[in-house]
């Protein structure tokens, strides 16, 4: 309603409510400047906030980003970033309404992500019940196997693992799916940006159930397959510890008939974990303290 060039923006909240969500990325900790472009950083910054707030079942409507920046970064650098900021948020069906910098040794972004429900409950973590099922929209593994092949230094010379470095990135989040799995019943969500296995555990003990996947519901894609190749490991460890891609995993009733955008891959029971080949595996992923 009234964007950048004031001390505030004004979003509208057409239903009362807003669904909020914020992130910090640290240059060196969760991007590289030698392995990103600016447009890069500016669309995954963007893109891992607002698929926080889709995984609430919410249409993404706006960001605000707060950055940290040395006195010598280019001016390029700053303009392709804020044009990965705006393009992202042009794919969600959001926008920039405005943010501040400041001098900072590294490059530092805050980036607030804000949603509307459209007169929806939120889809929490909690809801999953015996007898319903587990489904994700989106890719897995991609960006992990992008950030392995950089990390290991691998050759990136086939189509296939040049699109798994794309995937670290420039993650593309299935945002209109958030909406959609609400409006069909999901009873819990949440956006993969941690591991299938480690978010899917936070469902299930939000829930207090068990979750058992099936690992030949899984597709492997084409990069993540060339990556594990190419790195000399297994992938579907990618496809399930891998995070960063910002799919989408909800948990539905049984008897809901998904679009094929969504891919049943488990089934929730009575008890506690996440099950693989009916044994818990641990949950691998991403911890920010490990």
């Amino acid at each position: 309603m009234l964007g950048p060039g004031d001390d505030a923006a004004m979003v509208g909240a057409p239903d009362g409510r807003v669904v909020v969500s914020t992130d910090l990325l640290i240059e060196g900790r969760h991007f590289r400047r030698d392995w990103s472009s600016a447009y890069d950083v500016g669309r995954k910054a963007a893109a891992q906030n607002l698929a926080d707030v889709a995984a609430m079942g919410a249409r993404p409507t706006s960001i605000v980003v707060g950055l940290g920046m040395p006195a010598d970064l280019p001016v390029a650098w700053l303009d392709g970033l804020t044009d990965g900021f705006r393009d992202e948020c042009a794919g969600a069906g959001a926008s920039v309404a405005g943010g501040d910098v400041t001098r900072c040794d590294l490059v530092v972004l805050g980036v607030t992500a804000l949603g509307d429900l459209g007169g929806r409950p939120p889809v929490t973590r909690a809801g999953a019940a015996p007898g319903q099922v587990v489904a994700v929209a989106g890719r897995l593994g991609h960006a992990a196997a992008g950030w392995a092949l950089l990390d290991a230094g691998a050759p990136v010379d086939s189509r296939a693992l040049q699109e798994a470095v794309a995937a670290h990135r420039r993650p593309c989040p299935p945002y209109a799916e958030g909406v959609r799995a609400a409006e069909l019943g999901a009873s819990a969500m949440l956006d993969v940006s941690d591991g299938l296995l480690q978010d899917l555990g936070h469902v299930a003990k939000a829930s207090g159930v068990r979750i058992e996947l099936d690992p030949q519901a899984f597709t492997v894609g084409e990069p993540v397959a060339a990556a594990a190749k190419e790195l000399g490991v297994d992938p579907l460890e990618l496809v399930l510890t891998g995070g960063e891609d910002h799919a989408l995993a909800a948990v539905f009733p049984s008897g809901v008939r998904l679009p094929a955008s969504w891919q049943v891959v488990g089934r929730v029971v009575e008890g506690e974990g996440v099950l693989v080949y009916g044994r818990e595996l641990g949950h691998g992923g991403w911890d920010h303290f490990r």
